[in-house]
């Protein structure tokens, strides 16, 4: 079994008693997670993006917070919280924020950028730009 891997090419997928599962990052991720991993409950996914565009959508997470590290570039990370928007850049690697349990987010790239997720899957949404809620 060879140990070393690479974060770009292989994700990992970390269950309750923290054992740890990796899925290689082909075509067929999401088709792969679904089949081995059902709905994702209990499990968090620790994976590797790299953007040269802004998010075409928004994404909440209700099962816990994410954690969001720039690993290069510049993005800027709006969350949508209970008073408005809240938009915070990160420009130094190993900067990061934590987006709140079902806080919607996006990202808007200001460079190529490559960040680091450590993400609650189960229940995970994304589309256009959420309607507030009152």
């Amino acid at each position: 079994m060879k140990h070393v891997k690479d974060i770009a090419s292989t994700f990992v997928v970390v269950d309750r008693q923290f054992a740890a599962d990796t899925v290689d990052v082909t075509d067929n991720l999401w088709a792969e997670i679904d089949e081995r991993f059902g709905d994702f409950a209990g499990r968090t996914l620790i994976s590797s993006f790299s953007f040269d565009e802004d998010w075409p959508t928004w994404e909440v997470h209700p099962h816990g917070d994410e954690f969001v590290c720039l690993l290069s570039g510049d993005a800027e990370m709006t969350l949508a919280l209970p008073d408005g928007d809240e938009t915070v850049r990160l420009t130094e690697p190993g900067s990061f924020v934590i987006v709140p349990q079902g806080t919607w987010h996006t990202a808007r790239v200001n460079a190529p950028t490559t960040m680091l997720f450590v993400t609650p899957g189960q229940g995970t949404e994304n589309r256009e730009r959420p309607r507030r809620e009152n």
